[in-house]
């Protein structure tokens, strides 16, 4: 069945004659940029999208990819970070995102001769949260992993025939997912999360996300000094507001016994605040997709006793 479902890929690949592929060095895209470069030679050609929110490593990871196994790969600067909608962090973010990359690559391909533009949704996608797949209908990008019924599962069975490095590389998603909806996007906080993530990539953890919260408070400045023992100082009404950012990270499950082992606990926290971070904590439900997000259940109300 996953043979078959190569060779619909294949056929879809060569029915487009020429292709663009939006390419990002992870499972999905490594795996078709391979293949339509397979099937189509030099008319096809991988572009990766770069931006604050692409950590320099994947950026290098992507690159010699496609050196090792020599397909074309061009590099192109997007915009997305000049545009409030997508610093503003809505829920449909990725539709900026998305929006500004094609937007990018359909001049590109019109002016060299690609007939088709094509990323990597595969039919594990289907019914997830994805306002990128908005921007694509908006664009006619195709997505040729759907379209043959590949799931993330067979992809990466594939890739691992094919010898791709990818086979078995961790989702990676953007690192502005990192942060809340709802809490703006800021290069420094980007350039903050990768960091950190560095440290426990560094460390030997595989399976990583550091999520950035921030957390505001507002100072006040007592208005008098209390004239009779034990009277409370009163206070004018707030004068300053500051906000320290929160580290929490989340590894594998199995992952988890890692910190406790060698004090990487106390080496993790270190490196963090070093980096900016003022709590560092751990979370014990381990990495899960869209966890930044996760709506808080309602505290304990508690009455007089």
């Amino acid at each position: 069945m996953t043979s078959e479902k190569l060779d619909q890929l294949r056929a879809c690949l060569k029915s487009y004659g020429s292709c663009v592929v939006a390419y990002s060095g992870g499972v999905d895209s490594v795996f078709l940029a391979y293949v339509a470069h397979e099937v189509l030679g030099g008319r096809s050609l991988a572009v990766i999208a770069d931006s604050p929110s692409l950590p320099r490593r994947e950026l290098e990871g992507a690159l010699a990819i496609a050196e090792k196994f020599q397909f074309p790969v061009r590099v192109v600067r997007t915009s997305e970070f000049d545009n409030p909608d997508y610093l503003a962090n809505p829920n449909n973010r990725c539709y900026f995102c998305k929006h500004e990359l094609f937007t990018e690559l359909a001049p590109l391909a019109r002016a060299e001769g690609f007939k088709v533009i094509a990323y990597g949704e595969n039919a594990s996608d289907v019914g997830d949260h994805r306002p990128g797949a908005q921007a694509a209908a908006e664009f006619q990008v195709r997505a040729p992993l759907k379209e043959a019924g590949l799931t993330k599962a067979e992809i990466r069975e594939l890739s691992a025939q094919l010898g791709l490095p990818t086979a078995d590389k961790p989702q990676m998603a953007c690192l502005s997912s990192r942060i809340p909806y709802g809490e703006a996007v800021t290069p420094e906080k980007l350039r903050m999360i990768e960091a950190a993530e560095n440290v426990l990539h560094d460390l030997g953890f595989y399976d990583v996300r550091v999520r950035h919260h921030e957390m505001s408070f507002k100072l006040s400045v007592p208005n008098s000094q209390p004239s009779q023992p034990g009277q409370e100082i009163q206070a004018d009404a707030p004068n300053s507001a500051a906000t320290t950012h929160l580290a929490r990270i989340e590894v594998g499950l199995d992952e988890l016994p890692k910190f406790i082992r060698d004090s990487a606990h106390a080496r993790v926290a270190a490196a963090l605040k070093k980096i900016g971070y003022v709590h560092v904590t751990l979370d014990l439900q381990g990495y899960r997709r869209g966890s930044v997000n996760e709506i808080p259940a309602q505290p304990l109300k508690l009455g007089a006793q």
